[in-house]
């Protein structure tokens, strides 16, 4: 499951890239958000599947989306329609795993030197990969750069907020209430963009993806993964996304893979498996 959820989550960046020429950021994420319910509610119906039992866990849910939904995403989209490369977005989010660790490590969870050095591996790994990234035009400015650390802190505190808040309950229910909870929150600043959608293949394919896999596909394995592992660990994959990403960008965009790449991406897997094999961090009990 893990490695599937690296595969899907990689994705993201690249249809974005896809996708943002044909629409609006917050249009786009609007449009996939209620696209996303229409699919998952029907499923839901027909399995007689329980609803959240309270109006805490509907909170609880509803701020993890508007996080994890309309804030992380909102930020990686907006980004890119700035100007911003996919290798560079992808850099910035995969600095979540620093930022959880050093979480928990103020807050009583115990992190061991192994995994600090699993930490800071991966985070070398993610500098060589997207170096050339930096400096090249107009890539990177101050505004792309600000919708990226935003998207970077609402990944990383909608990522804890479920952990130490959500009590399990099914994927499917959660995801609705979740991305209900980020339409309310997207949609009125979609209808604040003037550009219109262009309702060609390329926008049509983008949005099929970003429903069927990303969404019903990736978020819910993300959903699954926070609740069965470890926060430190379940963020730690997100190391491997910005390798994947550029090996994916390679193929689709035939954007160069040098030998700089090869050793990011060397170090990264390294940092991963440090982190991974010594799970002994866990957020403090409710």
């Amino acid at each position: 499951m893990p490695a599937v959820f690296v595969l899907i989550w990689s994705t993201g960046f690249i249809v974005a890239r896809y996708g943002m020429p044909n629409a609006p950021p917050m249009k786009f994420l609007a449009l996939r958000y209620a696209l996303s319910m229409a699919c998952f509610l029907p499923w839901i119906l027909l399995a007689g599947v329980k609803w959240p039992a309270n109006r805490t866990q509907w909170t609880h849910l509803a701020v993890t989306g508007i996080f994890m939904h309309a804030g992380y995403l909102g930020g990686v989209w907006a980004a890119v329609k700035a100007g911003m490369g996919s290798g560079l977005s992808a850099l910035i989010v995969g600095l979540q795993p620093v930022l959880t660790a050093l979480w928990l490590s103020a807050n009583g969870g115990k992190i061991s030197a192994r995994q600090w050095t699993g930490l800071s591996l991966g985070f070398v790994g993610l500098v060589l990969v997207v170096s050339r990234k930096f400096g090249q035009g107009a890539e990177a400015d101050w505004l792309n750069l600000s919708f990226a650390v935003g998207a970077l802190f609402s990944i990383t505190i909608g990522t804890l907020y479920q952990k130490r808040f959500v009590t399990p309950c099914d994927v499917r229910t959660a995801n609705v209430v979740q991305l209900g909870a980020a339409l309310l929150v997207t949609l009125p600043l979609a209808l604040l963009e003037v550009e219109a959608v262009k309702w060609n293949a390329e926008f049509l394919g983008a949005m099929a993806w970003s429903v069927l896999a990303l969404t019903l596909g990736g978020s819910s394995l993300l959903y699954l993964l926070i609740q069965r592992g470890a926060a430190a660990s379940v963020t730690s994959l997100m190391y491997l996304v910005p390798p994947t990403t550029a090996f994916m960008a390679w193929m689709l965009f035939s954007e160069p893979i040098t030998a700089v790449t090869v050793i990011g991406t060397v170090l990264t897997a390294a940092g991963v498996a440090l982190v991974v094999r010594q799970v002994s961090t866990t957020l403090p009990a409710r």
